[in-house]
């Protein structure tokens, strides 16, 4: 049976297909579209059909249009209510259910061929929750499901029984904890629902002297539920204006607000953990993307271990959507294989990209030893390897490299990126060091949560450290990614350091790259000294000045 899932609602559209119960690709459409986020310069700006992801994913199988059995769409507009009777003041939510019930007809004009009436609407909450609870490396597990909303609820808590979802508790609108966060990131002057992790970031800058205040907004109601609405945040803290110096105040305010959320989470976790029981907790949906706090539910919660999905935001439902539909069907989905689902390139298409852009090259004898020399010598490598990642993170396939031994080399990555200064990069490290340097949930593939980094290592990779002393780390396993792990082990030989600082490649305010075109876009308006891409090298001091 061939499943084709599809996000367009809120932000990060994407697409994802499934055969058979298996997840064949997924790719969000700003990576084709090359707007952040899927997000088009106009004030409704939260819907948009992913066509060209989803084109992508029929091409990857040789499949058209006509060919599929069914198309899962992540929200059902029988569900929804106009958001004044939900409390939310939403100037295009008539638009947004509007046209969610036409989007069948939509995606026949997306994508010629498709039949509408194959078109599965399958509740926004679902979708995460099998994004989770299906996707996921195992089964019987709790899921608990937080964003800043769906049809007319912020949050699902409930348990997969093999691969059918038990709802046990769901918080009506207008009260959602992603929704708070996405004021208070609005308020801080950063971009709201995209910034989220620049607040988060913010907040180990500051002390959470506003949780009394906050407290009384956002609080967990003991009942599998929680309030959190109607925060006055200028009674806290000024706004900040865009593009000017963050204060303590805001500092302070991003920390309380970080404070409140994690104990709001821990308390719907132990609820969850009461009603439900298990030994392995899986989480999705925006909220889920706070690695700060998934380390504090691994650490403090009641479950064993905690597994979030990857692509945990809104593009993530597109492949829920499909799985639940597989699922529905009686398929038994297979967990997903990895985050590296989207476009890859054979090593002639690559070569033909860099003939084509007359970019002198070479082809060493292993790209890994010559990134890792690269690095050794404090280069900064821009990565462009395999599929790339589907969500948020880079994770060893679309990267920027450094050395993390000088702290910096921070500072020089903001600048590669136009990013502020107060923003950490992340450390790669071997799944089999990282427990003597890094004290959290190991193995970490995914980059979710943070790490206490050991106090005798932080002067050695300072570049990875942040002001709190923590990281958000990513462990890598040879069976997983061999590349990565040669290159690792290369750096380690010449420099004693199993860690290489991991970031993304691509610059503020544009999506990752996806195609080697963008890679040597990027490379070439970059201060970056080595492109790895494929097999290939290509040197900044050749061509590039």
């Amino acid at each position: 049976m061939r499943i084709l899932g599809i996000n367009a609602v809120f932000h990060d559209p994407a697409a994802a297909l499934v055969i058979d119960g298996r997840t064949v690709a997924a790719a969000e459409e700003e990576r084709f579209s090359r707007r952040k986020h899927g997000k088009r310069p106009v004030p409704f700006s939260a819907w948009e059909m992913p066509g060209l992801s989803a084109a992508w994913c029929l091409r990857q199988a040789g499949l058209t249009p006509a060919d599929l059995d069914a198309v899962a769409y992540s929200f059902d507009p029988a569900l929804t209510e106009p958001a004044e009777s939900l409390g939310l003041n939403d100037p295009w939510d008539h638009l947004r259910r509007e046209y969610a019930r036409l989007a069948p007809s939509f995606l026949a004009e997306a994508l010629p061929g498709l039949d509408p009436s194959i078109v599965r609407f399958v509740p926004h909450h679902v979708a995460h929750a099998a994004s989770a609870g299906i996707a996921g490396p195992r089964r019987d597990t709790a899921v608990l499901v937080l964003d800043g909303r769906g049809e007319a609820a912020s949050h699902l808590s409930g348990r997969y029984h093999g691969d059918q979802l038990q709802v046990l508790s769901s918080q009506r609108l207008p009260h959602s904890l992603g929704l708070v966060y996405e004021e208070l990131t609005e308020h801080l002057g950063f971009l709201r629902s995209s910034d989220e992790y620049k607040v988060m970031a913010l907040a180990s800058y500051g002390k959470p002297r506003f949780l009394p205040e906050l407290r009384r907004w956002v609080h967990s109601t003991g009942d599998g539920g929680f309030r959190a609405h109607g925060v006055e945040w200028a009674a806290l803290a000024p706004a900040r204006k865009p593009g000017t110096e963050w204060t303590q105040d805001h500092a302070d305010l991003a920390a309380s607000a970080q404070e409140v959320l994690e104990e709001a989470l821990l308390d719907l976790v132990s609820w969850l953990h009461a009603e439900g029981g298990g030994e392995e907790l899986t989480m999705a949906g925006g909220v889920a993307l706070n690695c700060v706090a998934n380390s504090r539910i691994a650490a403090e919660g009641p479950y064993r271990r905690v597994w979030v999905q990857p692509a945990a935001g809104d593009a993530g439902t597109a492949l829920g959507a499909a799985l639940h539909v597989a699922a529905a069907e009686g398929l038994s989905p297979a967990p997903m294989p990895g985050a590296d689902l989207g476009r890859g390139w054979s090593e002639t298409e690559i070569e033909g990209f860099l003939k084509e852009a007359a970019v002198p090259y070479e082809r060493p004898a292993d790209i890994a030893e010559t990134v890792a020399g690269t690095l050794a010598d404090d280069g900064i490598v821009a990565w462009f390897q395999g599929r790339s990642e589907y969500g948020p993170r880079a994770l060893g396939h679309r990267s920027l490299l450094a050395h993390p031994g000088r702290a910096e080399n921070l500072d020089r990555l903001n600048r590669v990126k136009g990013r502020e200064e107060f923003r950490p990069v992340a450390p790669m490290v071997a799944e089999h060091r990282a427990a003597e340097i890094f004290d959290g949930p190991v193995p970490s593939p995914y980059m979710l949560f943070v790490h206490e980094v050991a106090r005798q290592w932080r002067d050695r990779i300072p570049a990875v450290v942040h002001v709190d002393g923590t990281a958000r780390v990513q462990t890598v396993a040879p069976e997983d990614e061999p590349l990565v792990a040669r290159m690792l082990d290369a750096f380690e030989r010449r420099t004693g350091l199993p860690v290489v600082v991991n970031t993304s490649l691509n610059t503020a305010g544009r999506p990752m790259v996806d195609t080697p075109r963008d890679a040597l876009e990027c490379f070439g308006s970059s201060p970056v000294d080595l492109l790895a891409i494929g097999p290939f090298a290509v040197r900044r001091g050749r061509f590039f000045a």
